[in-house]
């Protein structure tokens, strides 16, 4: 019995929708290009369906990455998710992005070794800043998801207890503070829509779903809108 759903991920500067079935990714299509939310979107929900000769009322249901991540770009992904469950009377599934990092880790052996980790997947806040949880090597998250400011002695414990991979396009910043600690592994990613396929089809196959008509993305910040230049 098919089981397909559409995953949507925009919660970087990345941009990439996937189609899932019984936890197998079907296809993926993916950009990393800074506001290409809003125009690519879209058109890769619509080539995916159709190169795969798939109908949205085929759908079992829309998972969406949820955050912590880019205001704009959780916001189209949440709206063009909410559309699309709306119009195909779909249920809809959100995904921690943090999650699907972790996910990719495990799924791309990032780490590399037998044995225990910890994962730690960090997204890009700006500066020395970071949004980031703690997850075992099995992918069960053990911290609340934060906004951590990243010095020489952040996660001293988690590294002294044990082997520790950073991950997510935020753990640059972390290699720069702590790289010569023989416990750190760093495997710098953005995360991808097929990352979402395990988590999502646990939650459709547990019915765990969003109210369509009042869920939002979890931005963990207030988003600050900039002040434009004066123009010379």
């Amino acid at each position: 019995m098919k089981n397909y759903i559409l995953l949507l991920e925009t919660a970087t500067d990345s941009c990439s929708v996937a189609l899932a079935d019984n936890g197998n990714i079907v296809a993926e299509k993916y950009i990393n290009q800074p506001k290409a939310h809003a125009s690519l979107l879209a058109r890769y929900i619509s080539d995916i369906l159709e190169e795969n000769g798939i109908t949205m009322a085929e759908c079992s249901a829309v998972a969406v990455s949820k955050g912590p991540g880019s205001y704009t770009g959780l916001r189209v992904g949440v709206s063009c998710a909410k559309g699309l469950c709306y119009g195909a009377g779909k249920p809809l599934i959100s995904v921690c992005t943090l999650a699907t990092i972790a996910q990719m880790a495990m799924d791309n052996n990032l780490y590399g070794k037998e044995g225990e980790y910890t994962i730690i997947p960090m997204i890009d806040a700006r500066r020395m800043e970071v949004y980031t949880a703690n997850f075992n090597s099995a992918g069960e998250q053990l911290t609340p998801v934060e906004a951590k400011i990243l010095d020489e002695n952040s996660y001293a414990a988690e590294l002294a207890a044990g082997p520790v991979l950073f991950t997510g396009n935020g753990a640059e910043k972390f290699k720069e503070l702590v790289g010569g600690n023989p416990n750190a592994f760093f495997a710098p990613q953005e995360p991808h829509a097929s990352g979402m396929r395990v988590i999502a089809t646990r939650k459709l196959q547990a019915g765990e779903f969003e109210d369509n008509a009042y869920f939002e993305p979890f931005y963990l910040k207030d988003f600050i809108a900039g002040k434009p230049k004066k123009l010379l």
